[in-house]
């Protein structure tokens, strides 16, 4: 076997044994008599049920309690507890108002319109797109052309069959 294994092996169980007895070494002869006494089995003496380190000393010897004491893994912390609020207020139930369902903002502006010998035809504009329309088209699958006059364009939203107008002149 290779000698610094062996001298590795021979120094641990060196430390080893010195920790496990160093200890005893450094505590007090009193302690050392209570534990000898909390094991220790009575003897024949004058005072019956009486510990034989109670005879050689003279004086009592306490008995230690070595089961455990309370719950060994409950949470603790350093935090004092909450302190929970108390509530005066009485619940109200309000009944939920039911909205309405309304049609979006328009969102076409006015740019002109052209006037043919048939029909009229308005320039909107959303956005970066420009629409023609004319009366009954239909843009993006939402807005409905419903008419179309002098002062005023009348549209329809598609999903709620709601109508809207927009301004597109004035009568002079």
């Amino acid at each position: 076997m290779n000698t610094k294994r062996v001298v590795g092996w021979v120094a641990f169980f060196g430390v080893a044994a010195a920790l496990t007895w160093l200890p005893e070494y450094f505590t007090s002869s009193e302690e050392g008599d209570a534990s000898v006494t909390a094991v220790a089995t009575p003897t024949n003496s004058k005072t019956r049920g009486a510990l034989p380190a109670v005879a050689a000393s003279g004086k009592t010897a306490e008995v230690k309690d070595l089961s455990p004491a309370g719950d060994l893994f409950a949470a603790r912390s350093w935090k004092a507890a909450p302190q929970l609020a108390t509530v005066n207020e009485q619940p109200v139930n309000l009944t939920p108002e039911v909205q309405v369902p309304t049609a979006p903002p328009m969102p076409f502006e006015f740019i002109g319109k052209l006037r043919d010998r048939s029909d009229l035809q308005v320039f909107l504009q959303s956005g970066e797109k420009i629409y023609v329309v004319r009366k009954g088209d239909v843009i993006d699958e939402t807005w409905r052309i419903e008419g179309i006059s002098d002062v005023e364009l009348s549209f329809v939203y598609l999903p709620l069959h709601l109508s809207q107008t927009l301004s597109v002149g004035s009568t002079q």
